[in-house]
């Protein structure tokens, strides 16, 4: 049996009608409908607390989505529990616009001239080619290449950071501490789409954001637990960072009142730069589950050392 969970029921129906209709020789079931003695493994966001250890025949996890963080903090998932995560399944093109859209929008000064806007003047810039705008790409997983590779195509100088040495088409690769350093002094805009790792988390504190150049902008869809936010907010308050677009935040929703909210040189999103895409993520877990009744190794196994 395998077992499909979110906390919404009505995502949880959509999906086991998808994946009954992908997988006709296997069966689905939802928490209230599972035998949960027999569940050999579970695809699932959002899992009740204590729920796999009431699971004693799960062979994996297979998680509706790319960040598994809250997956690998639980207390109850053994060490020895594979754990898969989704590659892509239709978040590199969503990722990729998100980013486009701000760098465009850097790019053509909107953001000033939505200051402008609210403050009633009319006063023209001088127009800069995508030549001009350097982009900095804050990790280099299937999703950050993705979107690297789109906006060197775009005519923008790309630059991305990875834990280890990548190598893209146009696209200068960094790594390491002092790769970082470099990123961050010649980013124009800097993309950051890392997941939530130890080795992540607050790595973009008040240090490293003002190495970025004066009149840079930040975009942060990785996880919000990278970010100092209050260092951000003291940057563009001084108008080192001239603006920033955020979908992710240390606590979501974000907090009623957060300075962040009103800010002028802040757009702010819902968490939803890069949804997961039912039937795509579908198709994929379907993939991996028949590669696993056939002995052959899944995609996407996450290496619990590195937190993805």
């Amino acid at each position: 049996m395998i077992l499909v969970h979110t906390p919404n029921p009505k995502e949880v129906a959509a999906y086991l009608d998808l994946f009954r209709a992908a997988m006709p020789e296997e069966s689905f079931a939802s928490l209230d409908q599972a035998d949960l003695g027999q569940v050999r493994h579970l695809i699932a966001w959002g899992l009740p607390d204590g729920l796999i250890a009431r699971l004693p025949k799960l062979r994996a996890v297979f998680a509706l989505g790319a960040g598994v963080d809250k997956l690998l903090s639980r207390p109850d998932l053994p060490a020895d529990l594979p754990l898969y995560r989704l590659l892509d399944s239709g978040m590199a093109a969503q990722m990729t616009e998100y980013i486009r859209y701000g760098v465009l929008g850097y790019q053509r000064n909107m953001d000033i001239y939505r200051r402008q806007q609210a403050a009633g003047q009319w006063r023209m810039l001088a127009p800069r080619l995508p030549g001009d705008i350097r982009v900095g790409i804050l990790g280099l997983g299937e999703i950050g290449s993705a979107a690297a590779k789109a906006l060197s195509k775009d005519g923008y100088q790309v630059s991305g950071w990875s834990r280890s040495p990548k190598h893209i088409h146009h696209v200068r690769s960094l790594h390491g501490d002092a790769g970082l350093e470099k990123l961050l002094e010649n980013s124009d805009v800097l993309a950051c789409v890392l997941p939530s790792t130890p080795q992540t988390q607050g790595l973009l504190n008040g240090e490293r954001l003002s190495l970025m150049p004066p009149g840079s902008m930040l975009i942060n869809a990785g996880r919000g637990d990278l970010l100092d936010q209050d260092a951000l907010l003291a940057l563009l308050n001084n108008g080192h960072i001239r603006c920033a677009q955020l979908d992710v935040f240390a606590q979501e929703p974000l907090p009623h009142g957060h300075p962040l909210w009103q800010h002028p040189s802040v757009a702010i999103t819902p968490h939803i730069a890069a949804i997961t895409l039912r039937q795509q993520a579908v198709e994929q877990i379907a993939a991996n589950l028949r590669k696993l009744a056939a002995g052959m190794e899944a995609d996407g196994l996450v290496v619990r050392s590195q937190g993805y």
